[in-house]
């Protein structure tokens, strides 16, 4: 019997979706989907899965590569600690990688002491989802023990990566203008 159910009379359109109860359930359904659909992007957001507003990003990773100079100049090991990953590797000047447990031990004994480490262009970043680029130009003024005092510009190029929810910085390279290694500081013989 065509628009019956079970011969009680019940019609309807043939998919059921005409019947009150149906209409109230896909309603129902759809309004779960919604508020599933925005808490999920929500949470997201709010443990940095998903999309990043990249401007926000970058004047982030920009305020910690700000940190971590002050903090390598005052040797404050706590936030060099934290802002360097366990992986990183630095490649200075001489080309000589570094490792994080290498030169966090060199700042932590005065084997690699910053008097300066100054921004002299604007710090760049690119972001792109998880990972961020930095770039700048410097002056850098170091104690390094067995070499002296050295003053010179560098150009640095970062990786950073947000990973557990925080940015870190992974790769560094460094170069020096006008060659390496540059003339010994004024007052340092």
């Amino acid at each position: 019997m065509a628009g019956t159910h079970g011969g009680r009379g019940v019609t309807g359109r043939a998919d059921g979706v005409g019947h009150p109860t149906q209409r109230r359930r896909l309603l129902v359904g759809a309004g779960v989907a919604v508020v599933l659909a925005v808490g999920l992007a929500t949470y997201w957001q709010g443990t940095g899965v998903g999309t990043t507003d990249p401007s926000r990003a970058a004047q982030q990773v920009e305020h910690l590569e700000r940190q971590r100079l002050v903090a390598l100049v005052d040797a404050d090991m706590d936030v060099v600690e934290r802002l360097h990953a366990d992986d990183f590797e630095l490649v200075p000047p001489p080309g000589v990688p570094l490792e994080r447990d290498e030169l966090i031990a060199m700042v932590a004994s005065g084997e690699l002491d910053f008097h300066e480490l100054e921004p002299r262009s604007d710090i760049e970043v690119r972001v792109a989802g998880s990972s961020a680029v930095v770039w700048y130009r410097s002056v850098i003024e170091v104690d390094v023990v067995n070499h002296g005092r050295l003053a010179h510009d560098a150009w640095h190029l970062f990786l950073y990566e947000k990973r557990h929810g925080r940015w870190q910085v992974v790769r560094e390279q460094t170069t020096a203008v006008g060659g390496f290694p540059p003339t010994p500081a004024a007052g340092t013989g």
